[in-house]
């Protein structure tokens, strides 16, 4: 497989959801959700998306899918723009894509058993009819490390992991290229936490899986993901590979977000230097000016309240939207 090649594309993606009110729901304003998102993913790599909650993840994610009809810009899966596909044509390619949601208690439905579920998929899209569907549950299942003898119970009879496990399931039947992991361990107890993502990373390697992974826990992005993209109130600040963001972050944002990781070594948590943010996050209603971390940045100048910083690449796959990041090399 080739590493290289550019399975999506998502450039300048906007999400804006209208705020309506009265009697006559005029559009008083706009929720700036995702303002000019640009990133690829790569054939068979995750890459972690991060950020504080409410910073605009989980949206990105559903727009990409086109779960929300996006605002603007464009989102490419291999040579299709997801963005101009309507019916039919969107239908078929959405085969392709699938999204395990956050929540394993409110994604399945409680009426309906395990087979229904995981089946649905395959019904939709006449991939299957009868038994067939059954014994591709039951595969299904015992990939994902359950009991194939499960497939006529309910969700209330199974843990939240094993929920998720047959969210995964559900995600896979239609064998997708691209999977949107939508905080997908984040409902769960931390002991079941690395289970399924160790799960996540098995059906990886088996089938050549590329993950889109969102997440605010940053030790579990960095266990999982290739490249991670660091977002704050609708924005990218920073995207680099792995290694390169958590040992040398340009953005002033990363550096508080990874200054607040807990380091297991009490001699070195003592020593080191954490980045306090001062105020809250704005709100993405009214968003600020130029950059929209400069009201919390300990380093922002007259320039970052004026311009928007560039989204632009300092050091080799490593970019960042920062007029001031020459200083972090």
């Amino acid at each position: 497989m080739n590493q290289n090649e550019v399975l999506l594309n998502v450039d300048n993606l906007v999400m804006h959801f209208p705020i309506k009110r009265g009697v006559f729901q005029r559009t008083v304003g706009f929720v700036h959700a995702v303002d000019g998102v640009s990133f690829d993913i790569r054939k068979g790599e995750t890459l972690g998306l991060v950020g504080e909650s409410g910073c605009g993840k989980s949206t990105t994610g559903r727009t990409i899918l086109q779960l929300y009809k996006p605002t603007g810009g464009h989102v490419y899966f291999g040579k299709d723009d997801l963005t101009t596909l309507k019916g039919e044509e969107l239908r078929i390619l959405r085969r392709k894509m699938q999204m395990i949601f956050q929540d394993p208690y409110a994604s399945l439905n409680p009426r309906m058993t395990v087979e229904e579920i995981v089946g649905e998929p395959l019904i939709v899209h006449n991939l299957a009819k009868g038994r067939e569907i059954r014994d591709r549950v039951k595969d299904l299942l015992g990939l994902v490390g359950l009991n194939p003898a499960y497939v006529d119970r309910y969700p209330h009879e199974f843990s939240g992991g094993q929920r998720q496990r047959i969210g995964v399931a559900r995600a896979l039947s239609l064998n997708p290229d691209l999977i949107v992991c939508d905080e997908p361990i984040s409902a769960l107890d931390v002991s079941i936490q690395a289970q399924v993502v160790n799960l996540l990373e098995d059906l990886q390697e088996k089938f050549g899986l590329t993950y889109l992974f969102i997440a605010h826990d940053l030790s579990m992005v960095r266990h999982i993901s290739d490249r991670v993209a660091v977002m704050y109130l609708g924005v990218i600040m920073e995207l680099a590979k792995r290694r390169d963001l958590y040992e040398h972050p340009l953005h002033p944002y990363t550096q508080a977000l990874l200054s607040a990781v807990p380091i297991p070594d009490p001699i070195v948590e003592e020593t080191r230097q954490r980045v306090i943010l001062t105020g809250d996050v704005p709100s993405p209603v009214n968003p600020p000016s130029g950059c929209r971390f400069r009201t919390r940045c300990p380093i922002a100048g007259q320039i970052c309240s004026e311009q928007k910083p560039e989204f632009r690449e300092l050091l080799p796959d490593h970019r960042v939207a920062c007029h001031y990041a020459e200083r972090f090399i």
